[in-house]
C-alpha cells in the first residue's frame, strides 16, 4: 500500500494529439501516477512551465503546431524543465530518428504500438533514476553553498557526494564500483609521476571517478547488450561523454569542474581519432590523458561477464603499441614505469566473485 501511495505522488505528463493514444496511455497509467494532458508541444511546453510541473513526459514525436523534436528542444533548453526526462513514444523506429531524439536530451524511447508492462517499467525507471541523479545534485549544491558561506572546504563530504555521484553509472553497466577505485589510483600514480604537485594529483584522484556519470544517459538495449555493438549503437553510446559533462555541468567547486572535463575527453585520443571532440595531442586536456590510460588498462585486465580479464603484461603491451596513437606517448611510457605500484592497487582492490 505504501509502495502505491509513493507512486501515485508523481505526475507523468502524456503528449499525443490522437485521443485513442491518449485513452490508451492513460489507461495504463492512471492506477499509479496522477496523469496530465496535452494535445502538442508548446501545451505541453505551457504545463511543464506551470506550477505543477509533470515528473516525467511521454512525447509524441508528429505533432500539429509543434512536434516532439521541437518540444524537447525547448525543454531541454530551459533551465525550469531541463531535468524533467522525456520519453519519446512514436512509430518512427529508425536509427536516425532515434539519434536525433537522444541528442536532443530524450532519455529513451518507447515504440507504438506500445506494451503496457515496457511502458510501465520503463516509467518507474527513469523516475528512480532521476529522482537519485537530482538528489545527488542537490547535494552537491548544498555543501558547495555551506563552503562558499563559512569559507571553509567540507572536503570529505563533497568527495564522498562526487563518489555517490560517479556510482550513479555503476547501477546500469556491468562494471563494480572497485573499477572506479582502482583507475582513479592508478590515475593519482601516474599523476605524480608526471608532475603534477601532491594536491593536483588527490584532486585528480577524487575527480576520476565521475568520468562514466554519462551511461545514465544511454537506453538499457544498448549499454546491457551483452553482444558486439553496431555501428550505430556504437555512436549513441559515445553520447556519454557529452552526457557526463552536461550532467555535472559548471560547478563552483573545481573537483566537480574537473571531474565534467574528464567526462568529456577521456575518450579522445592523441592522434585525433578519438572522440566525442577529436581532440588531438596536447589539444586534449591532461586530466583526460591521464584518466584516458589508466581507464583503459583497467578496462582491459577488469573480468567482465562477456570477456576475461588480460595479463598486466598483455595490457602494458598494448599502452606501448598505443603510445603516440591513441595514449600521449610520455604518459604511456610513465604508467608502463609504474609496473609495481600498479600491481599493489591491483591487488588491494580485488573485484570479488559477488560484485561480478
Amino acid at each position: 500500500m505504501k509502495e502505491h501511495e509513493e507512486l501515485t505522488q508523481k505526475t507523468i505528463l502524456i503528449v499525443d494529439d490522437t485521443p485513442e493514444n491518449l485513452d490508451v496511455m492513460k489507461g495504463v497509467l492512471s492506477p499509479y501516477y496522477r496523469i496530465q494532458i496535452a494535445t502538442n508541444g508548446r501545451l505541453a511546453i505551457k504545463v511543464a512551465l506551470s506550477s505543477s510541473p509533470p515528473d516525467l513526459i511521454l512525447l509524441d514525436v508528429m505533432m500539429p503546431v509543434m512536434d516532439g523534436y521541437e518540444a524537447c528542444r525547448y525543454l531541454k533548453e530551459d533551465e525550469r524543465t531541463r531535468h524533467i526526462p522525456i520519453l519519446f513514444v512514436t512509430a518512427k523506429a529508425e536509427v536516425e530518428d532515434e539519434t536525433k531524439g537522444f541528442e536532443l536530451g530524450a532519455a529513451d524511447y518507447l515504440i507504438k504500438p506500445i506494451s503496457p508492462p515496457v511502458v510501465l517499467a520503463r516509467v518507474k525507471t527513469h523516475l528512480a533514476m532521476n529522482d537519485r541523479i537530482r538528489l545527488l545534485a542537490d547535494e552537491v549544491a548544498s555543501r558547495t553553498a555551506q563552503i562558499q558561506q563559512r569559507n571553509t572546504q567540507l572536503e570529505e563530504t563533497r568527495i564522498e557526494v562526487i563518489h555517490q555521484l560517479g556510482r550513479a553509472a555503476e547501477f546500469r553497466d556491468n562494471e563494480t564500483g572497485l573499477h572506479v577505485m582502482r583507475m582513479s589510483r592508478f590515475a593519482y600514480l601516474l599523476a605524480l609521476k608526471s608532475g603534477l604537485s601532491e594536491p593536483e594529483a588527490v584532486a585528480l584522484m577524487h575527480a576520476a571517478p565521475l568520468h562514466d556519470v554519462g551511461k545514465i544517459g544511454i537506453p538499457d538495449h544498448i549499454l546491457l547488450k551483452p553482444g558486439k555493438l553496431t555501428a550505430e549503437e556504437f555512436e549513441l553510446i559515445k553520447g556519454h561523454a557529452k552526457m557526463g559533462y552536461d550532467i555535472i555541468g559548471k560547478q563552483s567547486a573545481d573537483i566537480l569542474n574537473m571531474g565534467a572535463l574528464i567526462a568529456y575527453t577521456h575518450h579522445e585520443k592523441w592522434n585525433g581519432s578519438g572522440y566525442p571532440r577529436g581532440l588531438k595531442g596536447e589539444e586534449i586536456p591532461l586530466a583526460g590523458r591521464l584518466c584516458a590510460v589508466s581507464d583503459v588498462f583497467d578496462a582491459l585486465t577488469s573480468v567482465r561477464p562477456y570477456k576475461k580479464g588480460w595479463s598486466v603484461e598483455d595490457a602494458l603491451a598494448l599502452i606501448s603499441r598505443e603510445a603516440g596513437a591513441h595514449f600521449d606517448p610520455r604518459l604511456a611510457k610513465l604508467f608502463i614505469g609504474l609496473r609495481p605500484e600498479i600491481v599493489e592497487i591491483m591487488e588491494q582492490y580485488q573485484d570479488r566473485p559477488d560484485t561480478m
